[in-house]
């Protein structure tokens, strides 16, 4: 397994008050997380090859943060993918199996409790933390996956590491 997908859930957003859940915001809590985790990711040399992300807001939001933050190259840039909003997770099967075949590290940034439910089936319910939530707000997923981006089974990555924006304060 040489390829990596990363899960990352978007930063904290403001509640809904007469808002569109699309439309949501990210809090001043949501906005430094996600620039903490992308000095994070910068620090540990970790950069994506592709990005892929929810088209929501506060999706985007935090892809846009994170890259600023990590310095990543200009020519990266974020792949909005209205199948990554509240589809379920079966729908980023299909979304990742479209991924570039030369990507080998893949940032993939939505929702819950569609990241988590990808999560569980990837690598395993018995392979996971115990908690009620696996990514919590700003929480980033690392996975190793198989070669080909179409063949996502049941449990055919293992975890790497889950990095929560609490741990980066």
């Amino acid at each position: 397994m040489s390829r990596e997908l990363w899960l990352l859930r978007h930063a904290k957003a403001k509640q809904n008050d007469g808002i569109e859940d699309f439309d949501r915001a990210l809090k001043k809590r949501g906005k430094q997380a996600a620039q903490n985790l992308g000095v994070w990711l910068q620090q540990q040399d970790l950069t994506p090859d592709f990005v892929v992300s929810s088209p929501a807001k506060r999706a985007i939001s935090t892809a846009v943060r994170v890259l600023e933050a990590m310095g990543a190259p200009d020519e990266l840039t974020i792949t909005e993918d209205k199948r990554v909003y509240a589809e379920g997770f079966e729908r980023f099967k299909t979304v990742l199996a479209e991924c570039p075949v030369d990507a080998k590290r893949v940032l993939l940034v939505g929702h819950n409790p569609e990241l988590d439910d990808l999560l569980i089936h990837l690598v395993g319910v018995a392979n996971l933390p115990e908690g009620d939530k696996l990514l919590s707000t700003a929480a980033l997923a690392r996975l190793t996956m198989p070669d080909d981006w179409t063949q996502l089974s049941a449990e055919s990555a293992q975890l790497l590491s889950i990095t929560t924006a609490k741990f980066l304060e």
